[in-house]
């Protein structure tokens, strides 16, 4: 029996999946068969980028999947050095030619590299796109609240969704806070926390008391915080695991307990100082 995935419902209406897969640093030729495997699990969404190099892959593994077109949500990101409206627009035809599609349902600027200001004008080409009806929704990654404020002040809408890095390590209330007042949703990246958190006791003896994996109580909190997540993984029986988080709730005192293990450690770079290189 298919297992109907939860949605969360981003501030234009549309409705995606709250569990996905991400292949970031997945070769093209290992996508196709990661996208098979997952959406024969039962996954209806893949996040993927122009600079993670594997758009034909994922492109291939949608077609092979045999799943229709319009049941899966696809995302991208716009690469870095493409920031500016005209150069963003060049740039989406481009990867949209690659992944062989005539739309993507979301299409993300992939940083804010305040250092450049150029993600400005680089969302009001991502309005445009949205107003041509060649992109269902937009938003952003690794957006900070004044990053957010002045796109929304300069701007003509309000990002549907804002993906960043996110794990018991790096809670972000502040971010999340801010998001949930302008109906912003939240979706994280290294969700697991660059696989440190596998292996954390406090994770491991929750999972033991579960019965389940580490990665499927870390997915679990998630997913009850009201994240969008979207665990990697290339190995076939971590991606079908990592689907296996529907038939259990961590209680309150155990979110707490895993929220509790904020430290503010990142593993990527910090959104405020990243300049693209």
């Amino acid at each position: 029996m298919m297992i109907l995935v939860p949605e969360v419902s981003l501030n234009n209406g549309l409705r995606m999946p709250q569990l996905g897969l991400g292949v970031w640093q997945v070769p093209d030729r290992v996508a196709v068969d990661a996208v098979v495997t997952a959406l024969e699990a039962g996954y209806r969404s893949i996040d993927t980028a122009a600079s993670y190099g594997n758009d034909v892959g994922v492109g291939e593994g949608l077609r092979r999947s045999g799943v229709e077109r319009e049941e899966v949500f696809v995302t991208s990101k716009l690469a870095n050095p493409d920031q500016g409206y005209d150069a963003t627009l060049r740039a989406f035809d481009a990867g949209l030619e690659r992944v062989g599609l005539d739309y993507l349902d979301l299409y993300l600027i992939h940083w804010p590299l305040p250092y450049r200001d150029l993600y400005v004008q680089t969302w009001k080409a991502l309005e445009r796109l949205y107003a041509e009806g060649r992109v269902r929704a937009i938003g952003v990654c690794n957006f900070q609240p004044a990053h957010l404020e002045r796109i929304m002040e300069e701007g003509g809408i309000t990002p549907m969704v804002n993906q960043v890095e996110l794990h018991p390590l790096l809670v972000q209330k502040e971010l999340r806070d801010f998001s949930a007042a302008h109906n912003i949703a939240i979706e994280a990246w290294s969700p697991l926390g660059h696989g440190k958190l596998l292996d954390h006791p406090t994770i491991v003896e929750i999972a033991g008391e579960y019965g389940r994996t580490s990665a499927q109580v870390l997915l679990r909190w998630h997913m009850q915080l009201g994240n969008v997540v979207i665990p990697k993984s290339v190995t076939p029986e971590r991606i079908r695991s990592n689907f296996q988080v529907f038939d259990f709730e961590l209680t309150e005192e155990d979110m707490d307990r895993i929220s509790g293990l904020d430290s503010g450690t990142r593993f990527g770079p910090d959104p405020d100082e990243f300049d693209g290189d």
